[in-house]
């Protein structure tokens, strides 16, 4: 990766973003949060944050969502 485009990535980050490692530590509660509806995005800014920066972490995410709403199971994503 350029110079160029690592600062580039640098100053796009969102300063709300918390990292791996905390949305990590949290994401079984996000999940459940957003599995409930129930404003996951307002009760961890920082963890919405990551996961629009983060790739790995959003697909973490949606790994835990399938889990707890199976496709097919009839429960509706929120």
């Amino acid at each position: 990766m350029s110079r160029s485009t690592d600062l580039d990535r640098f100053l796009a980050t969102d300063p709300q973003d918390g990292g791996c490692e905390h949305a990590l530590e949290l994401l079984h509660v996000y999940a459940t949060l957003v599995a409930d509806d129930v404003g996951a995005a307002e009760r961890h800014p920082e963890i919405a944050a990551h996961l629009r920066a983060c790739g790995p972490c959003a697909e973490d995410l949606d790994a835990l969502l399938e889990a707890i709403h199976p496709a097919g199971s009839g429960a509706t994503d929120g």
